[in-house]
């Protein structure tokens, strides 16, 4: 802590036996209890702990920012004022001024109508005596601050045109527009790559020592605490199981929560995920795929020390990875095939069953349909459901591409945006060659802009190309028609970077999982509520959860949600856009298994998106690193991560936090080292 923070007379934000309580249809549902915690001018409180457990719930309350629907008990006091005897007036004056939020989900708290400018000078018009003219140059300068390319003309671009982590960047700046006393950050680098978070917790950092601004960091990444934290609020199922200091936490943690915690951070260098081992051989307790018992998230205090335990549930291998066809039938057994890395086997076994499969089980009743029971063994319930591929127009009836012939071929992609008003247009994607096998998972990492979205959008067709060849499955798929595309589609699962926008709140979350199965017309009646339910189950999403509504849940529930309906269909190809980006440690890992596991089982290409390279280290077979829309460096895992040859590959690389307060101020210093040589230079 400061001497700011120890020398203020009162805290910045007092929190003292807070409870929050919600009117549901189902009932009163906690969820806060009894949390009290206090933050200092100048010091900079982390607040973590699992997706529901309360964190930002809490902090919500700080800034009156709750539905009408919360009960609240308790005091939240903002600089010696009661927050909870406030009329909505007056939260509104503080709002922005007094205390801030940077909110966990740009796309959804930016308004898509107007330019992120006016948007940053309407905050700073609000609260001070800027004119109209003065506030458009402060936004530019906060733009700059916050690393925004070109912010003189990025201050007139519309949010839709923007990164999703360059939206998160226009969020901070917004937030910290009139340097409040009070920052309230909810996950705000969770969509920023590795050097802009790094600049970013430096800017937070600069803002405490400046202003000797509070800030309430709410968050699941551990190496972003141990950088930025002074100390640290451990949050579990709405109560506060923990607070310590950073380094006590760290490197004593008291709580077996905190502990399990700790263990699923991942870390570069540290354990890679496989497939999980075939349970047959497994020693009793150490079982890869046990059998559910219930259909609730499992206890992250039941992990092992050595990381949390493989994705709970025996029935992963069927419910959430083999419905994908017309078909459904008693597949044979493919537990013998889980743990194998190569994607050979595990693809013999699935696609012989699919080849089999007919049309006529979607309808069947017994045990065909019937939902697996919890004594059930994962070897009788990975092989339960196994359907046919779509035939493909156009391309070869095989279910599989050709011997030899990659999964996904991109070759000399280039993708340009027209420029705006006369502007010359802007290249997003500049002359970008990969391939990715079946089985394997190729990591695409780089700064935000760098064209790693856009590729995965022409991959799966969502994006045309200005010129180059996109090939899957032995398919071209450029300039092909809706009509024809319509089948491949169905073989291409995707998760998007920001679940609020990804799914439809119209519906249940039940209906948005179920869509895909719908209007590809592969199952239907008890068969399809069965197959949304398991695949909930698998993402640790707990029972009831299809019932809610994606504005029920939090961005990391909701991202969980996303993940089952790309898996619905038992994809050929998964393009995942920051898959993990909004998941707490624990469930980060558990959901990292999943992958490994149904990646072994049933043969899948990954088209893994992320900046995250410790979540890439653990999952990934190869890595290309993207920089401006070009190929930077490309190569195995090991070599791109431990023996880069680029300058800006080593750059990524030394920005990456540890989750350790002493090493990550070693690092932090090296870093910065690193840098000042490199702009001098």
């Amino acid at each position: 802590m400061s001497e700011t923070s120890t020398a203020a007379a009162e805290p910045a934000l007092a929190i003292d036996a807070l409870s929050v309580t919600f009117a549901t249809d189902a009932g009163a549902v906690r969820a806060v209890c009894e949390v009290s915690y206090q933050v200092w001018p100048g010091e900079v409180l982390a607040i973590v702990g699992e997706s529901g457990s309360g964190k930002s719930v809490s902090s919500r309350t700080a800034i009156g920012l709750l539905p009408a629907t919360a009960h609240v008990e308790g005091l939240v006091s903002l600089g010696g004022k009661d927050i909870t005897a406030m009329s909505e007036r007056q939260l509104t004056a503080l709002r922005g001024g007094a205390i801030s939020m940077v909110f966990q989900e740009p796309g959804a708290a930016l308004d898509p109508l107007f330019t992120v400018g006016y948007q940053i000078a309407e905050v700073l018009r609000a609260h001070t005596e800027l004119t109209r003219k003065q506030a458009r140059a402060r936004a530019v300068e906060l733009l700059r601050m916050v690393g925004l390319p070109d912010p003189d003309h990025r201050v007139d671009y519309y949010p839709h045109q923007l990164s999703g982590g360059q939206k998160q960047r226009v969020m901070i700046a917004i937030a910290i527009a009139c340097e409040p006393k009070v920052i309230i950050a909810d996950e705000p680098t969770t969509a920023l790559d590795v050097t802009v978070q790094a600049e970013i917790l430096e800017l937070l950092r600069d803002l405490r020592t400046r202003i000797g601004s509070a800030i309430v960091l709410i968050t699941h990444n551990m190496g972003v605490v141990a950088d930025l934290a002074d100390r640290v609020v451990v949050m579990r199922e709405g109560r506060v199981v923990e607070t310590a200091s950073v380094d006590e936490l760290f490197a004593d943690p008291k709580h077996e929560y905190t502990r399990a915690l700790l263990a699923a951070v991942p870390h570069l260098g540290g354990r890679r995920i496989e497939a999980p081992t075939d349970t047959a051989v497994l020693p009793p307790g150490e079982r890869a795929l046990a059998p559910r018992e219930t259909g609730h998230a499992v206890d992250a205090g039941a992990e092992t020390a050595d990381g949390p335990s493989a994705v709970d549930g025996a029935s992963s291998a069927d419910e959430s990875g083999t419905v994908d066809g017309p078909g459904m039938v008693d597949g044979p057994s493919t537990a013998g095939t889980v743990g194998a890395r190569s994607p050979g086997a595990a693809g013999t076994t699935r696609r012989s069953a699919d080849e089999s499969a007919s049309s006529d089980a979607v309808e069947s009743s017994g045990p065909r349909g019937a939902v697996p029971g919890a004594g059930d063994s994962a070897a009788t319930r990975a092989g339960r459901i196994a359907v046919a591929k779509p035939v493909v127009p156009g391309a070869s009836t095989s279910p599989t591409p050709e011997r030899g012939e990659p999964v996904l071929a991109v070759t000399d992609l280039v993708v340009e945006f027209p420029g705006a008003l006369g502007r010359p247009a802007f290249r997003a994607v500049d002359g970008v060659s990969l391939t990715i096998d079946r089985g394997e998972t190729l990591g695409l990492v780089g700064e935000s802009g760098s064209g790693k979205s856009t590729i995965g959008r022409c991959v799966a067709a969502l994006q045309r190309p200005s010129s180059g060849s996109v090939r899957m499955l032995g398919q071209e798929i450029t300039g092909l028609s809706e009509r024809r595309l319509r089948p491949l589609r169905r073989r291409l699962g995707f998760v998007f970077q920001d679940p609020a926008t990804s799914l439809n709140p119209r519906m249940t979350v039940g209906d948005c999982v179920a869509e895909p199965l719908v209007v590809h017309k592969v199952v239907k009646g008890q068969a399809l509520r069965d197959r949304v339910r398991f695949l909930l189950d698998d993402v640790q999403l707990p029972a009831g959860t299809e019932h809610r509504y994606p504005h029920e849940l939090s961005g990391g529930q909701r991202q969980r949600a996303s993940l089952a309906r790309a898996l619905v269909l038992n994809p050929d190809i998964l393009v995942a856009d920051e898959p993990t980006s909004a998941l707490d440690v624990s469930v980060q890992a558990k959901v990292l298994e999943l992958f490994a596991q149904l990646q072994a089982e049933f043969g899948w290409a990954c088209l893994f998106i992320s900046h995250d390279l410790a979540v890439v280290d653990q999952l990934a077979d190869r890595i290309v690193v993207l920089c401006n829309g070009a190929v930077v460096e490309a190569g195995g895992r090991d070599d791109i991560l431990r023996r880069p040859t680029q300058e800006y590959t080593r750059r990524l690389v030394a920005a990456v936090p540890v989750p350790d307060p002493v090493e990550q101020r070693r690092r932090r210093a090296a870093t910065a080292e690193l840098f000042a040589t490199d702009h001098g230079g």
